[in-house]
């Protein structure tokens, strides 16, 4: 062949020659055995075309019978200076393209060609034969990376104009480390967008995206472009709980600052440090709640947190607020308990501020086995007077304050009286 194709695409050129053949990666240290009467490859017919990773040649072969392929030498100008080593032999003498892969982009190499027998022996070489790779392609020419969504980056781009492009490969990394990390790939030239889920709330990331060719050849980086994830909403830390109402804690709080809150979360715990569980749910526009109790003096510990419009909750590490019932009232003090005449009196101190009336419990012993218990409420002395008892019969008494809430007090300890018979007349 005395002449080269008119230049085409490495990628016709490699269908062209795909029927070519040749040893890879084979490496002659030892001195070569030259041949002078060998006939040597004509340099000047040496052709060649370059790409990012590879360089394609065409010769005119030589005429020689003894000659059964050829020697390929090559150098690395940037790496290896003019120390040329065997980097591969055709062993087909009709053979006259090759290419040889794997380079290095933008680099000048020299190559030399000498003919091979079917012993040690090889011709002189060519002359030297310069050339270089191209440079990487230019990476995607436009990327934007959108912040504030939910735990997520959504990452956009132009489709790379080059019709090799087979995928797209996308890398991550944080401020934390300048380590990147590949995520994921995209097939496709035309498909131009990627969503990085399952993010840290309120963290910034940085994104890279670089664009694969069919033949496994990688463009430059793109454009390095950063995004920051949603923040939580702002927590609550104006909750207040009531301690002063009757079997009930009142919670209010004011609303969040967050401009999309949808709803506030009601949590719940029988201490500070225990197991918060969620009891009501509430839309935004609601800042109160009535936790119904029904025990006098519990407490109970309370977190209020907000809801996005995303999902998205408040942190829960807050400090909790605690909210108390009324607790029952302090036992009123009796003072006296005596039978004056044909009466049983008793007197007290109220025992708490809060009594706004009081109960007596009477027992009374009917016999050894039997006893009957009456109430009188509502008695707002702090004397009681009993007119209704009988000689020789077991009176006990006990009293218990109540409250405007109708919360009573623990029932004192009983208080036992007798009016004792008459003694008989002989």
């Amino acid at each position: 062949m005395t002449k080269l194709i008119k230049p085409i695409s490495l990628i016709t050129l490699v269908l062209l020659i795909s029927g070519c053949s040749y040893k890879n990666n084979l490496v002659k240290t030892e001195k070569p055995k030259i041949d002078d009467t060998l006939e040597v490859v004509d340099s000047s017919s040496i052709r060649s075309i370059s790409d990012v990773n590879a360089i394609a040649f065409e010769w005119r072969k030589v005429d020689d019978p003894r000659v059964v392929g050829y020697h390929f030498y090559r150098a690395n100008m940037q790496k290896d200076g003019e120390k040329l080593k065997l980097i591969d032999t055709v062993e087909n003498r009709y053979t006259t393209h090759y290419v040889d892969r794997n380079l290095n982009p933008n680099t000048r190499y020299v190559y030399k060609i000498s003919s091979a027998t079917k012993g040690e022996m090889e011709s002189r070489t060519t002359q030297d034969y310069s050339v270089t790779t191209l440079p990487r392609i230019e990476g995607v020419s436009f990327i934007q990376a959108i912040s504030n969504l939910p735990r997520q980056i959504k990452i956009v781009w132009r489709p790379h104009t080059n019709e090799r492009v087979e995928y797209y490969r996308i890398e991550r990394s944080s401020l934390k480390t300048s380590k990147w990390e590949e995520l994921d790939t995209v097939e496709g030239r035309l498909q131009a967008e990627y969503i990085d889920t399952d993010l840290k709330d309120n963290v910034v990331y940085n994104y890279r995206v670089t664009a694969i060719t069919f033949d496994n050849m990688e463009t430059l980086p793109s454009e390095i472009v950063k995004a920051q994830t949603k923040p939580l909403p702002e927590a609550i830390l104006t909750l207040k709980a009531s301690t002063n109402l009757p079997r009930k804690i009142n919670l209010n709080w004011e609303p969040s600052q967050t401009s999309d809150v949808t709803r506030y979360n009601v949590y719940k715990s029988s201490s500070m440090d225990g197991s918060f569980d969620l009891i009501k749910a509430f839309t935004a526009s609601v800042l109160e709640y009535s936790d119904i109790v029904n025990e006098d003096g519990k407490s109970y510990f309370y977190k209020v947190s907000s809801v996005d419009k995303d999902g998205l909750e408040s942190d829960l590490n807050i400090n909790p607020s605690m909210g108390t019932t009324l607790p029952k009232l302090s036992k009123p003090i009796i003072t006296l308990a005596q039978i004056q005449g044909e009466r049983a009196i008793l007197n007290w101190q109220p025992g708490d501020r809060r009594a706004v009336s009081y109960v007596v419990h009477k027992t009374i012993k009917e016999n050894f086995f039997t006893t009957k218990k009456i109430r009188f409420e509502g008695i707002n002395a702090l004397r009681f007077e009993d007119k209704d008892i009988v000689r020789g019969v077991s009176y006990s008494y006990a009293i218990q304050a109540v409250d405007e809430n109708g919360i009573l007090s623990e029932i004192t300890n009983k208080t036992e009286l007798i009016l004792p018979k008459m003694k008989e007349q002989n």
